[in-house]
């Protein structure tokens, strides 16, 4: 037969294990075990924590009839700060039920006179543990009760195992709950991302989609610019080009999980958060883009206002998103290439068609008539004119054919704007030192476009500027991209030479700028050497990358 105090215990056990099996949610599940808890052991105020293993982040989950000096301030006492037995936690002292004698929190009520105690003076903590795991703490007391007999610490470690068995079991129920959710997000942002086909507005892009679906407080989509990693889209309304660059060979998070490939967390992250221009979040996980060409790297950086904002969900979800988005960037590039493929084959047929057919035609023509004209008697001053104007049409009509033919094709671009100009300057025996900022595509127009001109500039850096040292610059300065070629040759007085001497090309940069819809100027000091600039509208968000 069992006694009293048996029949009560497994009865007391009994009603908590029923209780733990109503709810899946974490936080009602353990506010309506409390009271219960308590009244079937005689006490009347207990509290619980839930608690990470890193010192001092830890949960305020529920509480019963805690005092006024416990509870005013929206339980503010009990939110914040450490205690003796959170202390002992943390140092893995606490294993097992025990009276705590002296309660910080008690004594800070007293010292602080923040209202009335109801006679709590001490309380009985107990660890919730399962499986060899831990995750936080019971407290529970009574007025004037100082000490717990060793049968109802038994009792109350009990009823710990069973709270923390339901802890973990309903931590895993909402895991595999978000981490389907996430995946039915995720279903959206890849369909979304697919659909995308322009190479420079897809960071701000992709960044909104996640914003308006994921939980996420902070999004920075991060990617290779020159030599280091520049901030292309965030979800803060947060000035682009006030953010600081990451140097490659930095220790930041950004530039280590893009050289080692891998995903890399961080529990504390302030200083970093603070040196990059954002906001303080407490945490963050950083992804890197993967099985993109180096100059095409980059992550996804997000960052959580929890100590422990990110479950292994969401880096499933956030290696996944990535992984689209590496692949759907490529997909965009080879798809832009070979448009420009067919695009530069189609010109290239042209270009040979044209002097295969028009340009032999008019060379025949341009024979011919001047065979005609030495045969013409002198004294047939009509037809002997005639002919001369026929002869002398075709031929500024080929000088134009052989000019056409030789824009159609333009060989030399195939490894980007800035490799083809340095090859150009070095068949000039040219030295040219580049600068690269906030671009990291160029549209196939324009990049032939700024080709054209700055072949045009570096013919004339050799033929006039008496020096062999050239600056290239190219960079968007919201909402423009400047293309600037410099050197610190002879000079030369701008306004006269643009009247009196075209064949500096200067005409024919400045309409081919018209042209792409830029403007182009020319700035030159005798003496201190001549810079021409192309600007060329480029659509972006003033101040920022991402907003209404």
């Amino acid at each position: 037969m069992l006694d009293d105090v048996e029949e009560k215990d497994l009865k007391v056990l009994k009603v908590i294990a029923e209780t733990l099996n109503r709810s899946n949610d974490l936080e009602d599940m353990l506010q309506s075990v409390l009271p219960k808890l308590l009244k079937m052991m005689d006490l009347t105020a207990g509290w619980i924590f839930l608690v990470d293993n890193k010192k001092p982040y830890y949960t305020f989950m529920a509480s019963h009839d805690l005092p006024p000096a416990l509870s005013w301030g929206n339980n503010q006492p009990m939110c914040k700060g450490t205690c003796f037995c959170l202390d002992e936690y943390w140092d893995g002292n606490l294993t097992k039920p025990v009276n705590i004698i002296s309660c910080k929190r008690l004594e800070n009520a007293l010292l602080h006179d923040w209202g009335e105690t109801n006679g709590l003076t001490h309380h009985a903590t107990v660890p919730l543990s399962a499986g060899g795991e831990q995750f936080g703490l019971l407290n529970v007391a009574a007025p004037n009760k100082k000490y717990f007999s060793d049968d109802e610490l038994i009792l109350l470690q009990s009823v710990a195992f069973q709270i923390g068995t339901a802890v973990k079991r309903t931590r895993l129920f909402q895991s595999q709950k978000k981490r389907a959710e996430n995946f039915a997000l995720l279903d959206q942002v890849v369909q979304f991302i697919w659909g995308l086909t322009d190479l420079n507005e897809f960071p701000k892009k992709i960044i909104k989609k996640c914003d308006s679906l994921f939980q996420w407080p902070f999004i920075a989509f991060y990617m290779k610019e020159g030599n280091g990693y520049r901030l292309q889209a965030v979800n803060k309304r947060i000035d682009l080009h006030h953010t600081n660059d990451i140097p490659i060979d930095s220790d930041h998070d950004i530039a280590k999980a893009i050289l080692e490939k891998k995903v890399v967390e961080n529990k504390s992250t302030h200083r970093f958060m603070r040196s990059l221009g954002f906001p303080n979040y407490p945490s963050s996980v950083t992804v890197p883009l993967l099985s993109l060409k180096e100059g095409q790297q980059g992550a996804l950086f997000i960052a959580g206002e929890k100590y422990n904002s990110f479950s292994s969900s969401d880096i499933a979800v956030l290696k996944a998103l990535t992984s689209h988005i590496s692949l759907a960037i490529e997909s965009i590039i080879v798809n832009e290439k070979r448009q420009e493929l067919l695009l530069y084959n189609e010109r290239n047929r042209l270009a040979r068609d044209l002097h295969d057919s028009v340009n032999q035609k008019l060379f025949s023509l341009s024979l011919t008539s001047n065979g005609m004209k030495e045969m013409i008697s002198q004294d047939e001053h009509v037809l002997l004119e005639a002919t001369k104007e026929i002869h002398e049409t075709a031929q500024s009509a080929l000088i134009e054919m052989k000019s056409l033919i030789w824009q159609l094709r333009p060989v030399g671009l195939e490894e980007g704007l800035i490799t083809a100009l340095k090859n150009d300057a070095n068949k000039l025996e040219l030295t040219v030192t580049d600068f690269v900022q906030g671009v990291y595509h160029l549209p196939m127009k324009i990049e032939e476009t700024l080709w054209r001109i700055g072949q045009e500039a570096l013919n004339n850096v050799k033929k006039h500027a008496n020096t062999q040292k050239v600056l290239i610059q190219l960079q968007i300065k919201a909402p423009y991209l400047f293309f600037c070629i410099s050197d610190s040759g002879r000079g030369f007085d701008a306004q006269s030479e643009i009247h009196r001497k075209r064949t500096l090309g200067l005409t024919s940069m400045r309409e081919r700028a018209e042209i792409a819809g830029g403007s182009f100027s020319i700035y030159s000091i005798p003496g201190k050497g001549t810079t021409i600039t192309v600007m060329i509208p480029w659509k972006v968000e003033k101040g920022e990358q991402h907003g209404d």
